[in-house]
């Protein structure tokens, strides 16, 4: 049985330049969450958006922010991404000395809590932390560009936190992000995953963003 599931689009893929008619579209494709991936040039090889555009942003749209923070230290950040109005802030645990910590530290600033994991990272790692992660993103690539190939034995790693959280009884949402496309999207959605975030396979389909939305909602429901 398919699980229900949302999207987050990563606007990182998207045409800079037109930011606000991409939100628009996605608005229209009625996505749940608008994906914003934060890099540093140190704990990934490459420089992206910052604050001021997470406020850029949070004020052009409706939907729901999802801010993934890839850089070093993201807890000096926490307040001001918060501020700029992130909904959910995930932060790597590859890059905090004291991720659970830094997961209170979200909460407390009133944003849902997040924990991301590099492919190489043991998955115990995010179920030592489940009792305060409200989500869990798995990285199926390696972070820091869009466009990579989804790594296979993510699969696995889904559902060995799908297996944890449920045994557990937590609450606790599986985000995928990287190589996500309607070709992976039903088994990665079947594998334990409650949100998608697709970068390349929404804004760089040729036929527009509503329609690979729409593209990859029916290859999960098997319409």
């Amino acid at each position: 049985m398919t699980r229900d599931f949302s999207l987050s689009p990563s606007i990182l893929n998207s045409d800079l330049t037109r930011l606000h008619e991409s939100l628009q579209m996605l608005e229209e494709a009625q996505v749940e969450y608008v994906h914003l991936d934060v890099m540093d040039g140190r704990f990934v090889p490459n420089i992206s958006i910052g604050v001021p555009v997470v406020a850029s942003v949070r004020a052009a749209t409706r939907l729901p922010l999802d801010v993934h923070l890839m850089i070093d230290e993201p807890e000096r950040y926490i307040s001001q991404f918060v501020e700029a109005g992130a909904n959910i802030l995930t932060v790597h645990v590859e890059a905090t000395r004291h991720p659970h910590r830094a997961l209170q530290a979200i909460r407390e600033a009133g944003a849902r809590s997040g924990l991301a994991l590099n492919p190489g990272t043991p998955m115990s790692h995010a179920i030592e932390l489940l009792s305060i992660a409200d989500l869990i993103l798995v990285m199926s690539v390696n972070p820091g560009f869009g466009g990579q190939t989804f790594i296979p034995t993510t699969m696995d790693r889904l559902r060995t936190l799908r297996s944890a959280i449920d045994e557990g009884d937590f609450h606790t949402l599986i985000e995928v992000d990287g190589g996500v496309s309607a070709a992976n999207a039903r088994e990665i959605a079947e594998a334990g995953a409650d949100i998608l975030v697709s970068g390349t396979a929404i804004f760089g389909a040729d036929d527009g963003v509503v329609a690979a939305v729409q593209r990859i909602r029916n290859t999960v429901s098997g319409d």
